[in-house]
């Protein structure tokens, strides 16, 4: 990369910028997602910003994890252990509870032919059974097991005697997907009932009573994946709630021949009992219906993203209409890529008051069904507020449950918002689980979303509907790498109560802050530009923004834009700091004509794009870089320095038209002929060094340089040609710079001669010099130079 005359020139300490460090990018990608903030494990450690709890070896393949804020404790199922931990920090003060399965179940397990790894009890399940209770289910070793754990009160092993039979409520395989959810003392759950994993069903499970799918009923479930699970009440008639189940699953592709991937949400009454004649305890309200999460493209065709990765259910004050985040993956062989898709829940239960679908048999297309619907409608509920003529679903007349059972897919799917991913990811990221956080700002309220990576990292983005222009923006506002060995993230949970993120995986449960709102920045102008909805100025630092009413600082220091990070506004007369004035930090660069010079200057931001003018008098001319000037993100880079690139730079940032001057750089170009001259001058005669052929006394010689002397009082002086070398350089560079010079070369020169004279005194015991030898050794010291 750089080009030199000879070693005394690849040396010169007086050219500042010599080599552009290995690695860097010069090229900028044609689309680059940048984080404002971006910080390692080592980073956040030091910052005293994470806290992570380190599980032993093997015992937290895939947690299980549930947060129980009223009794401020995270609870980790994993393998044969429970892990109670503590919401203030989940490295201190932790309790563990041992439940593993006999010898003789392992040996039962090992002859159904079973791996030794998989003949254990991995902990599926952990739900809260009522106030003082928890419910835990485990595998087992493939015979699932059920206990109910007094909060608080933990012995150091389950008692085998409070176990009972886990059929129905976890799987027996460790890698079965399960989904479940609580609700009045109800369990539901979603899974695979079986050993051989045939049989998935979605079930409920209390007070002496079991409701279920159809056995092996492919119409109902085909190959599912279970994701997530929540009960959401329709209206304030608590015998009208439904409970929502989101999974994957296998469809016929009539036209391919083959099996697509489709997901689903499906829907149930909490209440529901089952027909009294027919469909006994087997749901009577049983519908699902296809979630849609596509880009529309080129033609009218679109890009499906059908795997569902993960599902968040964001509850607001109005309990009733939460927000469905799902986080998609594509099933296509071309790419892969992400998305993250938000529905309704009006639009979700339009579906499910629309149409049904129908087809005459497997294989036919689906049509909508035009039929007579009978009374009352398939799906709903026993319930007031749908009339209050049946008290049970057992009530209900047998047409209607044959309906259900016959057609329990609804014709219309449910479409996104604005119709299209509210986040997109084609880089090259693989997802892993979302998380979502609903936050009042100054300018609106906003949903937050965590996103964790398959290499221990959690994204924080917001994204921005422009109704206007129909577009959607995306924000990265932190990457966070939480864990120090890169493992995927299984789990995100979060504390809006403690304003804290947990974050789970096979290594342990990471604690961080949902916002780092001191490190944005030291001025109103970084806070600004940051547009994270949790942070604001004000008038002293950038802290936590609380809404109007909450807030302890008068409202006029609050300075916040999220939906434009527009400083120039915002901070007008509030920039506090020097760089922030307007002065650039002003530094005096040497260049070697035909060398490749860099011109340091970095923005504060990852966000914000670097500008280079030179100046010329009062005018500006912007350098706009090719292939012998190259504008990098670390500065203005010469691959080869001509004498007219002398000059004085101005570096600038500018991030959402907020322009800040970061430095004035003053460029001197060094003559190539003149310094090579001064340096075969200075090396010794015609520009050979002086060599000494030095003895270690073993037989073995080696070669000693005489290089460039330092030319300071406070060392021993050098021959007069030195001091002629080094007098004619600073003629060169002007001795205006006299002092700058020194002090640079002592630094670099001297300090390292000083190092080689202190290894040399540490290696002289190994060594035995020839007599003589070690007199002109010690003399020649002060010269060394580093290679």
């Amino acid at each position: 990369m750089t080009q030199s005359l000879d070693v005394g020139v690849r040396m010169l300490p007086i050219v500042f910028l010599l080599l552009v460090a290995s690695g860097w990018n010069l090229t900028q990608a044609t689309k680059s997602v940048h984080p404002r903030l971006r910080l390692t494990y080592k980073e956040l450690c030091e910052m005293n910003r994470t806290w992570v709890f380190q599980a032993p070896d093997g015992t937290l393949p895939k947690p299980t994890m549930l947060l129980d804020e009223s009794k401020e404790r995270l609870f980790i199922g994993g393998r044969n252990v429970l892990f109670s931990l503590s919401l203030e920090r989940v490295n201190v003060n932790h309790s563990e509870i041992h439940w593993a399965v006999s010898d003789d179940q392992v040996e039962g397990c090992l002859k159904k032919g079973r791996e030794k790894s998989e003949c254990a009890n991995y902990i599926k399940l952990v739900q809260q059974y009522d106030d003082t209770h928890l419910l835990a289910c485990g595998t087992g070793a493939f015979n699932p097991m059920c206990t109910h754990l007094k909060k608080g009160h933990w012995k150091e092993d389950v008692d085998v005697e409070t176990t009972e039979s886990g059929r129905g409520r976890s799987p027996y395989d460790p890698n079965s997907p399960i989904t479940a959810t609580t609700s009045r003392g109800q369990l539901y759950v979603g899974l695979y009932t079986d050993y051989f994993e045939n049989d998935a069903a979605l079930c409920r499970l209390g007070n002496q009573s079991y409701t279920r799918t159809e056995t092996y009923d492919r119409q109902q479930l085909n190959e599912p994946k279970f994701i997530g699970s929540a009960v959401i009440p329709d209206n304030d008639d608590p015998a009208d709630d439904k409970v929502y189940f989101f999974f994957t699953e296998r469809v016929s592709d009539v036209e391919g021949g083959g099996k697509a991937v489709h997901t689903r949400v499906a829907r149930v009454c909490a209440n529901d009992e089952g027909g009294q004649r027919m469909q006994v305890k087997r749901w009577s309200s049983f519908l699902k219906t296809r979630l849609i999460c596509s880009v529309s493209g080129p033609n009218g065709i679109d890009t499906h993203f059908d795997e569902l990765e993960d599902v968040f259910v964001l509850r607001k004050k109005d309990n009733k209409n939460p927000e469905i985040f799902g986080l998609f993956s594509t099933t296509s062989n071309v790419f892969k890529g992400y998305a993250v898709c938000v529905y309704s829940m009006e639009d979700i239960r339009a579906t499910f008051n629309g149409p049904f679908a129908h087809r005459e048999q497997a294989g036919h297309h689906w049509t909508m069904y035009e039929g007579k619907v009978p009374f009352p409608r398939p799906g709903s509920c026993a319930s007031k507020i749908n009339g209050g003529q049946f008290s049970s679903s057992k009530d209900f007349p047998d047409e209607v449950l044959r309906f259900v059972r016959t057609h329990p897919l609804m014709f219309n799917a449910v479409r996104p918002r604005q119709h299209r991913p509210i986040l997109l990811e084609t880089g090259g990221r693989n997802f892993t689980q979302l998380a979502v956080d609903h936050v009042e700002a100054e300018d609106g309220h906003y949903n937050v979303l965590y996103i964790g990576t398959d290499k221990s990292v959690v994204l924080k983005y917001i994204t921005i509907y422009n109704k206007e222009s129909d577009t959607m923006e995306e924000v990265l506002l932190e990457e966070l790498q939480v864990f120090k060995e890169l493992v995927p993230v299984t789990e995100i949970l979060i504390s809006t109560k403690r304003q804290q993120l947990y974050v789970g995986s096979e290594v342990g449960v990471a604690q961080t802050h949902l916002h780092q709102c001191d490190l944005y920045g030291s001025a109103c102008a970084d806070c600004c530009l940051a547009r994270d909805p949790y942070c604001a100025w004000d008038g002293v630092t950038c802290s936590r923004y609380y809404p109007a009413g909450h807030y302890t600082k008068s409202r006029r220091f609050r300075r916040q834009d999220i939906k434009h990070g527009n400083a120039v506004q915002q901070c007008n007369g509030l920039q506090i700091t020097e760089d922030h004035r307007g002065r650039a930090a002003e530094k005096l660069v040497y260049g070697v004509e035909n060398n490749s010079t860099l011109l340091e200057c970095s923005p504060r931001s990852l966000q914000a794009r670097l500008l280079w003018f030179l100046l010329r008098g009062t005018d500006m001319e912007e350098i706009p870089g090719d292939e012998r000037v190259v504008r990098t993100s670390h500065g203005l880079l010469f691959l080869r320095l001509r004498r007219a690139d002398a000059g004085t730079y101005l570096c600038q940032s500018v991030e959402h038209g907020f322009v800040q001057p970061l430095a004035r750089i003053t460029l001197e170009v060094l003559e190539e002929e003149r310094l090579e001259g001064l340096f075969h001058r200075g090396g010794g005669g015609e520009g050979k060094e002086e060599r000494e052929d030095v003895s270690d006394g073993g037989g073995h010689m080696y070669r000693s340089s005489a290089a460039l002397p330092c030319p300071f009082p406070s060392l021993p002086a050098g021959p007069a040609t030195s001091k002629l070398w080094y007098k004619e350089f600073l003629q060169l560079i002007g001795y205006s710079n006299f002092q700058r010079v020194e002090q640079y070369c002592e630094r670099v020169w001297c300090s390292a001669s000083d190092k080689k004279k202190k290894k040399m005194k540490a290696l002289a015991p190994k060594w035995r010099f020839p007599q003589g030898a070690e007199r002109r050794a010690k003399q020649r010291a002060p010269r060394h130079t580093p290679d």
